[in-house]
């Protein structure tokens, strides 16, 4: 095994490091709903999409990611429902999970011109492992000595504000945290639990010339473990993971073409540590497909190794004529 498969296996399965278990996107903003279920049905049409991510191309056991996300407002313009699948692999463990969202949408301000929803969802996941297919170098370690696989139900909740020019989200996709592995009293083994992600999301639409040259600036943050369990339990008390924050600035040209970059960071009150800088495409055809893609420049230690990642994206907006008459998505 090399040294990053030892890596990867210590973070999954024993939880020493400081790391984030909820994968990441760059092209976040087609993605929403994984993170959010209050963005069920916000395009105001049906819509679907396929995201592929591969991280530090060329490292055995580097992050797979694949997700699908369909959502739709229903007869009445109040409620949204929506569904996601995302499959997750990290060396010796991947994920399954299937979640139904729900979101209950409300006009609001003086002259009912901002538009608030409320989400619920609802989610299973299976973890699974892989571990007796790898090479230790200590072969009687008890703690790789079976595979292991969890269904876990979950549910979270989020919101969601938009008005023509702005939209503030905050979204927790997973409140329940599961023990993924807990040795029995008395028995040598490791530690591994999931912890609660919070997501804040903040963007803005800025006419530069008219309806053809549009710059959008945006944020992501994502937290983990506010109220977790690794705070107090004496398992968990050298876990922990530093605030990922993505800083965006996109422009979408003839309402047809987006063209973003992004940075990247870690947020710590004593250290922040820079981890890439993200080149992303997107093509909004007048049929309702859209074909994107993603290239992260790391910038973090693993640059060292000349390791890069990439996302592909497709998706479909159904009704696009509504969409491209009475009000373009630009969020």
């Amino acid at each position: 095994m090399n040294k990053l498969y030892h890596l990867l296996v210590l973070w999954l399965l024993g939880g020493v490091l400081h790391a984030q278990q909820d994968p990441m996107f760059t092209n976040y903003h087609f993605n929403s709903l994984v993170f959010n279920p209050a963005y069920a049905g916000a395009n105001e049409h049906l819509t679907a999409n396929l995201m592929h991510r591969q991280q530090w191309v060329g490292f055995d056991g580097a992050p797979v990611t694949q997700t699908f996300t369909v959502h739709s407002p229903l007869k009445t313009p109040r409620v949204g429902v929506g569904f996601s699948l995302v499959h997750d692999q990290i060396g010796p463990t991947g994920a399954f999970d299937l979640a139904a969202s729900y979101a209950y949408r409300m006009l609001i301000g003086k002259k009912k011109n901002l538009k608030l929803a409320i989400g619920m969802q609802a989610s299973l996941m299976n973890w699974h492992t892989d571990i007796l297919e790898i090479n230790l170098e200590h072969a009687g370690d008890p703690s790789f000595q079976e595979n292991y696989s969890r269904w876990m139900p979950n549910f979270g909740v989020g919101a969601h504000l938009s008005g023509s020019r702005f939209y503030a989200a905050i979204g927790c996709p997973r409140l329940v945290e599961n023990d993924l592995r807990k040795p029995s009293e008395g028995q040598v083994g490791l530690n591994a639990k999931t912890f609660r992600h919070f997501y804040t999301a903040l963007g803005a639409i800025l006419p530069v010339n008219g309806d053809q040259v549009m710059f959008r600036p945006s944020m992501l943050l994502k937290s983990v473990g506010l109220g977790s369990s690794f705070r107090t339990d004496d398992a968990f008390k050298n876990i922990g993971s530093p605030t990922a924050l993505n800083l965006d600035a996109a422009f979408f040209l003839r309402q047809t073409y987006w063209l973003g970059i992004t940075f990247r960071t870690a947020v710590q009150a004593q250290k922040s540590s820079s981890d890439s800088i993200d080149f992303w495409a997107a093509w909004c055809m007048r049929n309702g497909f859209r074909l994107g893609a993603a290239y992260d420049l790391t910038l973090s230690k693993f640059q060292n190794a000349g390791r890069n990642s990439f996302e592909l994206m497709m998706g479909y907006e159904f009704d696009i004529k509504v969409k491209k008459v009475a009000s373009p998505r630009y969020f």
